[in-house]
């Protein structure tokens, strides 16, 4: 039997991938530098697997998943809009994807502290996610 905490985790973590996802293609098209965007492209498509063996575990568990809050993507939108319109470089992408990297880690860390009875499979796919924003937030450092 699937518990709660399980449950609860996969949706946090869907709602990341679907961020994260919904964040990369909102600037996607204002990078410059081919590096930067297939970095970012192949990024999306981590997160869109990613986000793809969550819904499968989610219809497992017969759930569904989790968008976004619509004030974080609002947020988000808004950040990235204002901040671009002032300063329209790659650095200014790198910067901003690498903040929304260290949202999402934090996030996810609190998620897995928050839902500590969670089963393994949810807890390695969360693991999993952050180990993919971690690396996104380091390989982005080279365009900051």
């Amino acid at each position: 039997m699937i518990n709660n905490d399980t449950i609860q985790l996969l949706k946090e973590c869907d709602s990341g991938t679907k961020m994260a996802v919904s964040s990369i293609d909102e600037i996607l098209e204002e990078v410059r530098d081919s590096g930067l965007k297939q970095l970012l492209s192949e990024s999306k498509e981590h997160h869109e697997t990613l986000g793809n063996e969550l819904h499968a575990m989610l219809l497992d568990c017969q759930s569904e998943g989790k968008d976004p809050s619509p004030m974080a993507k609002g947020m988000s939108w808004m950040k990235t809009n204002m901040k671009m319109s002032m300063d329209h470089q790659d650095s200014t992408v790198a910067a901003l994807i690498t903040d929304g990297c260290n949202m999402g880690i934090k996030s996810l860390y609190k998620y897995l502290n928050e839902y500590d009875a969670a089963n393994e499979p949810s807890r390695d796919i969360c693991k999993r996610l952050i180990s993919i924003e971690n690396t996104l937030c380091e390989d982005l450092r080279a365009y900051l």
